[in-house]
């Protein structure tokens, strides 16, 4: 049971100064939606739809590892996992998101109390060398190729930096993530060609529920060739989606006499 002090420190979340504001850039409005044709998450700017780039990296990923795990555990102990790793994950985004904005957020249900603090772990040590922000859950655009919402644009130890935060069940390994490192590059690459930028660096924040932080960075020739890998996972993207779109479609009665 909380008592009015925990209550009390649960409201000034949020209500410290938070972080600096730059309007250096003039963002775009997006709206992610569900794509009615395809049931997958797309994002609609300008009137154009665009796929999402976790949607190109699900879509593209290697499931062997996920497959093995989901048989050792079981598919209903792998959905509740993932369940609760996703509301937790929501939840911390939540808290961050409201830190940088500098407004005031409440949670007390289980999952809330559990994302608090891995939020303020984060706070603590991945944004205090941020001197200030450009943008947050921002969407972001490639005109015709993909689009996503990153975390947190920003200036970070003097560099423009792209940032995802991570909540993690246990420590990661650098091969384990090299998706967050395509999400990064993906996002990078949309920010510099709209708005004329030059992102210098990606910063990836994670948080495991007992508190570990671990960060990982990339920048100069490694964020460059993570950008080549993500443009390889977005041809191999549109490639399923033809081979998807000529087995869906429908035979006319002339392919019969060609």
């Amino acid at each position: 049971m909380m008592n009015d002090e925990d209550i009390k420190e649960y409201h000034n979340i949020g209500q410290k100064p938070g972080l600096k504001k730059s309007n250096k850039y003039n963002y775009m409005q997006g709206k992610q939606i569900t794509d009615p044709d395809t049931g997958k998450r797309v994002y609609e700017i300008n009137n154009y739809r665009l796929p999402s780039v976790t949607t190109i990296l699900g879509a593209t990923k290697n499931q062997d590892f996920i497959k093995k795990w989901k048989a050792k555990v079981g598919e209903a102990e792998a959905d509740r996992i993932k369940n609760v790793s996703s509301a937790r994950g929501t939840c911390m985004h939540k808290f961050l998101e409201h830190y940088v904005l500098g407004t005031g957020c409440v949670d007390l249900t289980s999952i809330g109390q559990e994302a608090r603090p891995m939020a303020d772990k984060i706070i603590e040590i991945g944004l205090a060398p941020v001197e200030e922000y450009y943008a947050s859950e921002v969407t972001l655009h490639y005109p015709g190729l993909y689009a996503g919402q990153t975390d947190l644009i920003c200036s970070h130890n003097g560099m423009e930096t792209v940032v995802d935060f991570k909540q993690a069940n246990r420590p990661k390994r650098e091969e384990w993530i090299e998706d967050y490192y395509m999400q990064i590059a993906a996002y990078a690459m949309a920010h510099d060609y709209v708005y004329g930028s030059k992102i210098e660096q990606g910063v990836i924040m994670v948080c495991t529920p007992d508190l570990y932080y671990q960060e990982f960075k990339v920048q100069g020739a490694e964020l460059k060739a993570w950008k080549h890998k993500f443009l390889k996972r977005l041809d191999m993207f549109h490639e399923l989606q033809h081979d998807e779109k000529e087995r869906t479609t429908p035979m006319k009665a002339e392919d019969f006499t060609k």
